[in-house]
């Protein structure tokens, strides 16, 4: 392995690459603490000191590498993108149009890029707003009595949140260059980025407030867990399909096998951050209808009992069932057996012992529904395990454990995808890669 990096960067133009892409990771990493005008920095440490953020915007904090807690330039990292992306792939299920654009190609797919972009500055703009709100009104901050906007004239709130919204396009325009001239994909590189610089902080904590020997138990169960999760994720089921020979002219085409490869997690880590989502809404809803004298109903009390609290048996079962459901809903929303089916019938192609048309596309449903329950209890598993952690740890936010369900996910997600095409890229120059 050694051989090989030192082999990347020997050659000039993938060193270049690498170069690149880790000016721009050093980029965001300087505009993630830098605070945003009117903010006063001193106030925020102070209150970040204090609390942790633990509620709906807790996910963004660990995108961002704890940028949101400092109200900086990017604290919105790159989740209005996220969110975006998201949206207009569902949304090529329901809308026609759409659909017809992902079926034309590299145009189709520009402009499908281009609705991204403009829904990605109407979410930061909403999302930027309700971090404002919440750190006016005390609740992104709870229990911190100094002010962290000491001037909160409407001018000064709307600086603010136009400097959050044009660092979520900045993020958005780093992201797409080191994508064209960097290594890898550059969203993915930015969110991994920003959550391995939360690693050292978090595990400095624990070895501070719970011990040598907690710390040391935390880094086995997190080597195990990505042990595991690199396992998983390397893990897919390989249809054999065959292509039958075809004259055209005086040449013939086909007659090659090759296989289509299902993975075990064909839904990636999409199913866990709507799961997320979709639980810190009731905390939301109880923030906002929060008394103003500070007496607390019976219906808030049960949501902080058993839906806010993570280490809860009714929070855990909830995360694990939303994350069963979405993983299903996500491949069916992103796999269309019947377009696989027909492609492969386009081509001349086909499985062997299964007819093209109707019955390929039944038995790609059938393979895909059957590889899909292990990996949905895979994402679940991994997702809801640091919950069982967090009194051993100091308590805080699932989100916040070194070793998280999202954050391994992710990490070790890129991880692989980086290596694999700084490797094939070393391959193109006769060079032996990270992996062999």
């Amino acid at each position: 392995m050694l051989s090989a990096f030192r082999s990347a960067l020997a050659t000039p133009d993938l060193r270049r690459k690498i170069l690149f892409t880790l000016g721009i990771v050093v980029v965001y990493r300087l505009g993630s603490t830098m605070p945003a005008p009117g903010v006063s920095f001193k106030n925020v440490r102070e209150c970040a000191a204090q609390v942790e953020s633990s509620g709906i915007y807790s996910l963004i904090n660990l995108f961002s590498g704890g940028a949101l807690l400092q109200l900086s330039v990017f604290a919105l990292t790159v989740m209005p993108y996220i969110t975006a992306s998201i949206i207009v792939q569902l949304l090529t299920v329901v809308i026609p149009r759409f659909e017809q654009l992902k079926k034309e190609g590299q145009a189709g797919q520009g402009k499908l890029t281009q609705y991204t972009r403009y829904l990605t500055i109407a979410l930061a703009v909403l999302q930027s707003t309700g971090v404002v709100a919440l750190a006016v009104r005390g609740q992104l901050f709870q229990n911190c009595s100094v002010p962290v906007i000491p001037d909160q004239s409407v001018f000064s709130l709307v600086v603010i949140v136009i400097t959050m919204t044009a660092g979520t396009a900045l993020i958005m325009w780093l992201g797409e260059l080191i994508t064209e001239r960097g290594v890898g994909n550059g969203m993915s590189l930015l969110i991994f980025s920003g959550i391995a610089a939360r690693l050292v902080p978090e595990g400095g904590n624990i070895l501070r407030g719970q011990g040598g020997v907690v710390f040391a138990v935390v880094c086995v169960f997190g080597l195990a867990i990505i042990a595991s999760v690199v396992f998983v994720e390397q893990g897919q089921r390989r249809i054999p399909v065959q292509y039958a020979k075809r004259m055209i002219g005086r040449r013939m085409y086909g007659g090659t096998s090759t296989y289509l490869p299902l993975k075990v997690n064909q839904a990636g880590v999409i199913p866990v951050i709507f799961a997320s989502s979709l639980l810190y809404l009731p905390q939301l809803v109880s923030q906002l209808a929060a008394s103003p004298t500070g007496e607390v109903s019976e219906w808030r009390r049960f949501i902080d009992t058993y839906l806010v609290n993570q280490s809860n048996w009714v929070h855990i079962s909830m995360y694990f069932g939303l994350i069963v459901f979405f993983t299903y809903f996500y491949v069916a929303v992103t796999f269309n057996p019947d377009e696989r089916a027909d492609e492969m019938k386009k081509f001349g192609g086909f499985i062997p012992g299964i007819r093209p048309g109707r019955p390929t596309s039944e038995y790609l449903g059938f393979v895909l529904n059957r590889i899909t329950l292990p990996g949905s209890i895979y994402l679940g598993t991994v997702a809801v395990l640091p919950n069982f952690f967090l009194d051993m740890t100091g308590g805080g936010g699932a989100q916040n454990f070194p070793f998280g369900g999202t954050a391994v996910l992710i990490m070790v997600g890129v991880g692989l995808d980086t290596v694999k095409q700084i490797e094939s890229q070393l391959m193109q120059r006769n060079y032996e890669g990270f992996l062999r």
